[in-house]
């Protein structure tokens, strides 16, 4: 059965995962040039990782909690920081791309 902290750390992966799959639909969206479909994307994308930077301020926050006992760090945790640092640099980067590539038209 799934601790608690291991159900926050799926979810923070799921969230990483869904924001980044987001923000590559927008990136295909100005493909087609269709770059109100590819802002409203990018718009989800945002609103998906505010989810997954709650979850990790969350477990962050308790790291410094004096009446908790901090949780072990643990190879799950590691790859679902990797999943959500790595969301936020796609998002980022599919963010500038769309503004280049709508201001060259």
């Amino acid at each position: 059965m799934a601790t608690t902290q291991e159900l926050e750390i799926m979810q923070l992966i799921a969230n990483a995962g869904e924001s980044k799959t987001k923000a590559f639909e927008a990136l295909a969206a100005v493909k087609t040039r269709d770059f109100d479909r590819a802002r409203n994307l990018l718009a989800e994308s945002k609103e998906i990782d505010v989810a997954a930077h709650n979850a990790q301020t969350a477990m962050i926050s308790r790291e410094f909690d004096p009446d908790q006992t901090p949780e072990p760090v643990n190879l799950l945790m590691v790859h679902a920081q990797d999943h959500y640092m790595t969301s936020q640099l796609a998002r980022d980067l599919i963010e500038t791309l769309i503004e280049i590539f709508e201001n060259r038209t």
